[in-house]
């Protein structure tokens, strides 16, 4: 990963392609549950999210509350390593605002595609925590970076956690939780550094390989900007396509600056062809959450985050 990419993402509050730590003001909430059930803001078939570490506040709660007064109809918890199961459904059951996914940002350091046994035990006992978090809650998924090409042979990585991914399959079945990996600059089913016209087609057999309804993609929509049309990427995808995260790139600037992440920026002010995106959703008959992946601040900001997913999938 190139030290622009890194530092765009460390930048943003709480991505899911970069380890965040937790404000040091926040604290974890202890508080009962109350007697009403949780559920999205909407019904609808496009819901909108952002994630947990995007928001600000010194609790659980206040930081639900600011992206519930936002407009969200939802959020997704992106720091599930730093609290209990108990904790994130209080807050949820609290604020009432709808926890749909869960994210342990551990992924990228203790990896599934490593060669070490601690860390694919690690890797292992964090996902586990993240299907039992987002079940505890209400959601129905868990995100996850499956890996790093650096780590060996891409065969052999491939199969290393083919195996030990589909070894929670029967938890995630048990608990109704889908394992969604998200395409990300990890070097894995694409030429990173390469053309700006490849396909997801080895993304598209590694999700089928494991022959599950409870695998599937989580698809970043700005991540592969750089390589590919969005669009296709999606309509390549169709079905598999589960949960979307938003993010915008401008490939322009990134190709005239010679640093590609660079490119990185709010949703709406890079130059992804959100129409055809639209149509691509349309035709895959898309049905359900988009997180926000972008800086984050107070409810000001998240307002505007909100405005410019809307302008993206809506028009």
């Amino acid at each position: 990963m190139s030290t622009d990419r890194r530092n765009f993402l460390m930048g943003l509050g709480g991505l899911s392609a970069g380890a965040i730590s937790v404000n040091a003001q926040e604290k974890p909430t202890t508080t009962t549950s109350s007697s009403a059930i949780p559920e999205p803001a909407r019904i609808s078939n496009i819901l909108f999210s952002c994630k947990y570490g995007m928001t600000k506040g010194k609790t659980i709660e206040e930081r639900f509350a600011s992206a519930k007064e936002a407009g969200f109809d939802g959020i997704d918890f992106d720091h599930a390593g730093k609290y209990t199961a108990e904790q994130v459904r209080n807050a949820s059951y609290q604020t009432g605002l709808f926890v749909h996914n869960a994210i342990n940002h551990t992924h990228w350091g203790k990896r599934f595609t490593s060669a070490k046994a601690e860390d694919i035990a690690t890797a292992k006992k964090n996902l586990e925590h993240c299907i039992r978090v987002s079940q505890a809650a209400g959601g129905s998924g868990v995100l996850l970076v499956i890996g790093r090409g650096g780590d060996g042979d891409a065969k052999e990585i491939a199969d290393r956690a083919r195996k030990h991914i589909s070894e929670l399959l029967p938890l995630a079945a048990a608990l109704g939780q889908r394992i969604l990996f998200e395409n990300v600059w990890n070097q894995m089913f694409y030429k990173h550094g390469g053309s700006t016209d490849q396909d997801c087609k080895e993304l598209v057999d590694f999700i089928d390989s494991f022959n599950s309804p409870w695998v599937g993609s989580y698809f970043d929509v700005g991540n592969h900007h750089r390589y590919g049309r969005m669009g296709d990427w999606l309509r390549a995808l169709g079905h598999r396509v589960v949960k979307l995260d938003l993010k915008g790139y401008n490939l322009k600037k990134a190709q005239e600056t010679k640093k590609d992440g660079r490119g990185f920026c709010d949703i709406t002010e890079g130059d992804i062809d959100w129409v055809d995106v639209r149509k691509a959703l349309a035709e895959i008959n898309f049905n359900g959450w988009t997180t926000a992946e972008v800086g984050g601040g107070d409810t000001k900001r998240l307002k505007k985050v909100l405005d410019d997913m809307k302008r993206a999938l809506i028009g």
